[in-house]
């Protein structure tokens, strides 16, 4: 191979089906991939600080073994480097949740998510920066500092999922895992100009913790565009007997559906859910993208189901799952958790079987809602975040179009009231603000309908031509 295995910077801005060909092909190892992103990390990590912790040495060994199998038979990512978000526990890597807590934690076993895909041909190589337990939209922690937005870095990644973001969206990685509770999948996604989603509950299976029921939240795949996210959700479904909530994996892959040409035939487009103020700008943006829908020959209404009750019940649902998980680190550790964390154990704490009983309750309703408006509407689309990206010294968005927060999370109903409903949702490129930042489409399929999600988002893509403009060198502030 001589000449083409100098690592070519050039294959940062392939696809990941690009270079999963490659890698099957036999044309590029895994070894020359390595070799390829320790040089853009060093180039650009140091403007963004997206991947804080890296394990080449892992990564090689790993790749090294793979290499012993013919090329071809190495899985369906066939030794693609995939960074892991630091949420989630890799073997021998330090993983801190980003809580000084966890400042020094180096797990002695991976989360069942990392050893699905790595026998299924991922090489884990770094850790994606996440906001203290992934709590808040914006991607800061005491133990690494904050991740910074490429399109402009005085500005927010937005998170929890936001180093995954960003080294997808700098050529750092061509896929990323993420995870999503509150939106943490499709924020990031929609401040840095890449695709995030959430899939259905059950989708990917990983380690439970401190329950087995949690739903809230899911794990997730994070790519520069539609087909390449479909190709890691195929690496990280299917079932797993250590959660039972795991679902098997699928006959068809999720990447021949999005391949499939597939078109939907009547949207709705809701500029708020009803539920949130929103950026003029953004539903600007967001209401033209969704409209062109219409040349795929899709009928396109404004329309959204009711989830009145989204912030309320969210509101308790969130504060019991802190709760439950981290009440002994209020107990123990209050002195190095973030004033958010506190409130958000202190209001779980303070909950009462009433308050449980009516969200769950609300929950059950809205869901059912939900189910009853896609009788109607293949795809439910809205703004993925109701702001463009923010200074990253603020914590949160405190008020939108003149509408002053409660609280830190409120701002993030648009995505929150989505994942209530049980539903599989992305985050698509739709457009620039007149800044040139990038915003997010959310799109929104049914229960267990990432294949239809992903064939509309597909057709989208194709129709707004937005796919292609990353990877990106970090921009300074204008």
């Amino acid at each position: 191979m001589g000449e083409t295995r100098v690592a070519d910077q050039d294959l940062v801005k392939e696809t990941a089906c690009a270079v999963v060909g490659k890698l099957n092909a036999g044309e590029i190892t895994p070894l020359d991939l390595l070799d390829v992103l320790e040089k853009r990390i060093t180039e650009v990590d140091g403007k963004v600080n997206a991947l804080p912790t890296l394990c080449f040495d892992r990564a090689r060994s790993h790749a090294k073994t793979l290499m012993k199998k013919p090329a071809g038979e190495r899985g369906l990512l066939a030794g693609l480097p995939v960074p892991i978000k630091d949420l989630t526990a890799v073997a021998g890597v330090l993983t801190t949740q980003g809580s000084p807590i966890y400042r020094d934690n180096i797990p002695a076993r991976s989360d069942i998510l990392v050893e699905h895909l790595e026998n299924n041909g991922g090489v884990i190589y770094a850790k994606s920066n996440t906001p203290e337990f992934g709590a808040g939209a914006n991607t800061f922690n005491e133990v690494f500092g904050a991740t910074r937005n490429p399109w402009d870095t005085s500005l927010s990644a937005a998170g929890s999922s936001g180093g995954a973001a960003v080294a997808l969206a700098t050529g750092m990685a061509w896929l990323a895992h993420g995870s999503d509770m509150g939106g943490s999948l499709r924020n990031p996604a929609s401040f840095c100009g890449i695709v995030g989603l959430r899939p259905s509950i059950g989708r990917v299976a990983h380690t439970p913790k401190f329950g087995i029921n949690r739903t809230l939240g899911v794990q997730g795949p994070m790519a520069r565009n539609v087909e390449d996210l479909a190709l890691l959700l195929d690496a990280m479904s299917g079932e797993h007997a250590a959660d039972p909530l795991s679902l098997p994996a699928l006959p068809n892959s999720f990447l021949s559906a999005a391949r499939s040409g597939g078109r939907p035939k009547r949207i709705a487009y809701s500029p708020d859910l009803g539920i949130t103020p929103v950026d003029p700008e953004v539903k600007a943006v967001t209401r033209k993208a969704a409209e062109r829908f219409a040349e795929a020959g899709a009928i396109v209404e404004e329309a959204h189901p009711d989830l009145s009750e989204a912030h309320e019940c969210f509101h308790v649902l969130r504060a019991f799952d802190f709760a439950i998980s981290k009440a002994e680190l209020l107990r123990t550790k209050r002195d190095q958790l973030k004033p958010e964390v506190i409130w958000n154990i202190e209001e779980g704490l303070k909950l009462t079987v009433e308050q449980l009983e009516r969200a769950e309750a609300q929950r059950v309703t809205m869901t059912a809602r939900t189910l009853e408006f896609f009788h109607t509407y293949d795809l439910l689309l809205t703004p993925a975040t109701i702001v463009a990206p923010f200074p990253v010294e603020n914590r949160y968005v405190a008020e939108c179009a003149g509408k002053k927060f409660d609280n830190y999370v409120e701002w993030l109903g648009i995505v929150y009231a989505i994942t209530l409903a049980c539903c599989p949702a992305l985050s698509l490129p739709c457009g620039f603000t007149a800044s040139g930042l990038p915003v997010g489409l959310q799109m929104v399929a049914p229960p267990r309908g990432e294949a239809q999600l992903l064939a509309g988002a597909k057709a989208l893509e194709d129709i707004l031509g937005v796919r292609g403009t990353t990877p990106i060198d970090p921009r300074a502030p204008r």
